[in-house]
């Protein structure tokens, strides 16, 4: 199954972060699954670490690149349709990575890790 994986269930997974559920930590760690990282969740993680809202040991780029080859997680790029894509969905959820995220899943057709409530009023498969 090809997943794509909210910027803040990454974050977790990397840190080892207890509120993960059982769920996401057995579908993360099953090797037939294909784990993807929005290009918008790298965007999201370099702003917040810029604006000092979350830390990051050392250089950013190279923190997301070293732990995505790590954890086997693979790029999805934000595409042109991603972005025009959003201008679809009703203004439900208020947070613009999330809602391109949202956009990504719905045109790639792949399931959302997440524990975002607000994801799962959007007509997208959550796993949780």
């Amino acid at each position: 199954m090809r997943l794509l994986l909210d910027t803040h269930v990454f974050l977790w997974w990397i840190a080892g972060d207890h509120r993960l559920s059982e769920k996401a930590v057995r579908v993360i760690s099953e090797a037939d699954n294909r784990l993807f990282l929005s290009a918008a969740s790298g965007w999201e993680i370099a702003i917040k670490a810029k604006l000092g809202k979350l830390h990051i040991d050392g250089d950013v780029t190279s923190f997301i690149i070293e732990q995505m080859r790590l954890n086997s997680i693979e790029q999805l790029p934000v595409m042109l349709s991603h972005a025009l894509h959003v201008s679809t969905l009703e203004a439900l959820h208020r947070d613009p990575f999330d809602r391109l995220l949202i956009a990504q899943a719905q045109l790639e057709r792949m399931p959302i890790l997440t524990a975002d409530q607000y994801v799962t009023i959007y007509r997208v498969e959550t796993v949780w």
